[in-house]
């Protein structure tokens, strides 16, 4: 016996709230999550439409009170059952329990009260309202007479200026309503946080050779019975964006949405007034940073088809579209599209699997793409597009690479070697632009004490405390903060001090050396505040500085004519990470901070700092050569077993109590190694996470590898039967990570 959990009601936000019902046999093969079924509910056995959510062969309650489905509504699939089938296929594949997955996809069900514009509209004729206003004169009712002599003129009034001019009350407007002489009305204002500022700058570029060459490919790739998705390989500056943009001119003429994936809020500004020039009011953005209300107004205009064109970050994949033809995923390779909470989704797969589902088509763009997705082009299951040459054969920049082990013998200890600081000279003398990158936020590194090396840690996380600007320090995981200590509390040694520059470091070294440069930074700290993106980037391309100083928020998707010097301080603070992916995410942030320089008509340059100079990513980077990283990375995740060569499936345990965390995940390998006997699974583990501790919550990780996804996936549902029906996981939390 199959029975279905069914949601009657999608609108409310108890999503939880789903009931059983049993499945005819006649139904059973067919049946599957997401379809609209008709089935008996309440006393009265009034028949509803529901969406099913779930399947299952285990009853909740008694199986003779569990009713059975009418029918499957087979012709009423929707836009909402096409997203639950999404969530559905993402429980099964990331792990994840079926709320989880559709309070991840359903965003626009979370409860927000409409913001709505009141009226006082004139309910009577017009020879009535004059009638009667020739009576109210002759009283002494003030307020009265004077509603009805403004609305008599206008015939409809904003309820705020009658209240603010006229000093009309409730008690007015309510004895009004009863004598029928007035009616409210209410019309619903959409919030939105769109400011593209003046768009008169953005001009509509031709597409050269290339760009039509690769729109035509893709083109030829969608008339196929079953298109691949279509991943696009171009340099830095070679104009991606203006072929999505002739991909969406298509798939809007085609009277269908599309949907564009950005990885950062602050790709948004510069992005959305690029779609915006193209397309106006058919565009429309969400972003973590908007209000709860503005994200569901978007999602509501995308619903009633006010929209066409939703740019956003990975949420905006679930934009709930009647009719979604395309789905592209710009700067493909950026880790934001993974998922951090449950279910810990790829934006990337996810994205093809609803494209499945709504019979659209996917294309995503990188200069430097992830080697999962390279290796798929590679072996067939993606189409691949390249872009070899800049807009307007606009040369890459030049890159020099500066040992810093050689400044340090030759007496140079500050943060900008003698090369970078005499180019950034010559540049401010031409009145040209420079970028300084550093992958780190803060006015320094980890504060430690150079006698006997201890190292100021959270008291509640296990990472070393950030020195900011005012003597504090902070714990950027949990938000401790306390004091700097003058002293070392192991050895009691004045010799305290901090390493490793940060933005705000450099930003003061900068004003040393050139005191009459304008500077801004952007990092954590500066970009706080909502719309705090928007005011540094159009600061720095209305030219108000002459060096913009930050994090791996200003090396992305940027487009500044004027910058023509681009300096990467730390090239290998990434290179240190414990993450099998260091070297990848290294040549990928270098690679897109050189190709921010030279992109208008001045060539460009870039300066890369570096303790690894020799180090295949860092060499590959400085001449933007893709294939020999991705070759030698390959070479190396080949040896280790690491994605793409295999699957791997991180199983996370978080919980208060660190023993009994230690003996649950010890539990989960031993049931592991016990369903799967094969010697072609890998198991690395239990050990503590590379943070082991967060905010008193102590987490430890087991590693699969294998071969098959599938086999993983297997297991996956195995651990989760197994962590189900035992009472010692009560208080340990369980994430599946697939990559």
């Amino acid at each position: 016996m199959i029975y279905a959990d069914i949601i009657i009601d999608i609108s409310s936000d108890k999503l939880d709230r789903s009931f059983q019902y049993r499945v005819p046999e006649r139904l059973e093969k067919t049946i599957k999550a997401g379809m609209v079924a008709a089935i008996p509910f309440g006393n009265a056995g009034r028949v509803c439409k529901g969406y099913v959510i779930g399947l299952s062969d285990k009853p909740k309650i008694a199986p003779e009170k569990i009713k059975e489905i009418s029918e499957i509504c087979s012709g009423e699939e929707t836009t909402e059952s096409r997203l639950i089938a999404l969530a559905a296929w993402m429980r099964e594949n990331y792990g994840s329990t079926m709320i989880q997955a559709l309070r991840t996809v359903l965003p626009i069900q979370e409860k927000i009260k409409a913001k709505e514009k009141k009226y006082i509209c004139l309910d009577i004729s017009e020879e009535a309202g004059t009638q009667l206003l020739k009576e109210l004169e002759q009283t002494r009712f003030k307020a009265r007479t004077r509603l009805l002599r403004e609305l008599l003129e206008k015939k409809r009034l904003d309820y705020t200026h009658a209240a603010k001019e006229l000093g009309t009350t409730s008690a007015v407007v309510k004895k009004f309503q009863e004598q029928g002489i007035i009616r409210i009305e209410y019309d619903e204002i959409m919030r939105t946080s769109l400011n593209t500022g003046d768009i008169s700058g953005e001009r509509r570029m031709p597409l050269t050779d290339e760009q039509e060459a690769a729109v035509k490919q893709i083109q030829r790739e969608w008339k196929k019975p079953s298109p691949k998705p279509v991943l696009i390989e171009g340099v830095t500056g070679s104009g991606k964006t203006q072929v999505y943009i002739k991909l969406i001119e298509q798939t809007l003429s085609q009277g269908k949405e599309a949907i564009v994936l950005i990885p950062e809020i602050a790709l948004t500004y510069q992005t959305v007034r690029r779609f915006y020039a193209r397309f106006g009011d058919k565009v429309s953005v969400i972003n973590s940073r908007q209000s709860q209300g503005e994200r569901y107004d978007q999602f509501k205009r995308a619903k009633k088809g006010e929209v066409q064109v939703m740019i956003g970050p990975r949420s905006a994949l679930f934009t709930p579209f009647a009719s979604l033809g395309l789905i592209i995923i710009d700067e493909e390779h950026e880790p934001s599209y993974k998922s951090e909470s449950t279910p810990r989704y790829h934006a990337r797969e996810t994205a093809i699997r609803r494209a499945v589902l709504e019979h659209a088509n996917v294309v995503m763009g990188s200069a430097t793409p992830s080697v999962e997705a390279y290796s798929k082009a590679m072996n067939g299951e993606y189409s691949l597009v390249r872009l070899t040459t800049r807009y307007g054969s606009r040369p890459l920049p030049r890159v020099s690479i500066v040992d810093l082990r050689e400044e340090l013998k030759a007496g140079n200890r500050s943060v900008l070697s003698r090369e970078l600081r005499q180019k950034m000279k010559g540049r401010f003398e031409k009145k040209e632009q420079v970028m300084l990158f550093l992958n780190r936020r803060g006015y320094a590194g980890f504060v430690s004490c150079r006698s006997c090396g201890h190292v100021m840690k959270c008291p509640h996380c296990d990472v070393s405390l950030s020195e900011h600007n005012n003597e504090r320090l902070l714990c950027h995981y949990c938000g401790y903060e306390t004091g700097k200590p003058r002293i070392c509390p192991v050895c009691g040694s004045p010799y305290i001090g901090g390493f490793k520059a940060g933005t705000q470091q450099i930003e003061k070294v900068v004003r040393e050396d050139f005191p009459e440069v304008r500077t801004l930074r952007m990092d954590f700290d500066t970009t706080r505040t909502k719309g705090s993106y928007e005011k540094i980037l159009a600061a720095f391309a209305a030219h108000e500085a002459d060096i913009l100083i930050g994090t791996q928020m200003i090396v992305k998707g940027h487009d500044f004519p004027d910058v023509t010097l681009m300096g990467i301080v730390a090239a290998d603070l990434s290179l240190n990470a414990e993450d099998y992916r260091c070297a990848e995410r290294t040549f990928q942030l270098l690679c897109q901070a050189v190709g921010r320089g030279g992109r208008g008509e001045k060539p460009g340059e870039a300066v890369i700092q570096t303790y690894h100079p020799d180090h295949y990513s860092i060499q590959a980077a400085a001449v933007q050569d893709y294939q020999a990283f991705y070759e030698e990375e390959m070479s190396y995740r080949m040896l280790l077993d690491y994605p793409p060569a295999a699957h791997m499936l991180a199983v996370l345990g978080s919980g208060p109590e660190d023993e009994k965390l230690v003996q649950a995940m010890y539990y989960l390998k031993l049931y592991i190694e016990r369903i799967y006997r094969e010697n072609d699974l890998h198991i690395i583990g239990p050990a503590y996470a590379s943070v082991g501790k967060v905010k008193d919550i102590y987490r430890q990780v087991i590693y699969l590898k294998h071969k098959d996804h599938k086999t993983l996936v297997h297991i996956k549902d195995q651990l989760e039967k197994y962590i189900e029906i035992n009472s010692g996981f009560r208080k340990i939390y369980i994430q599946f990570d697939f990559s």
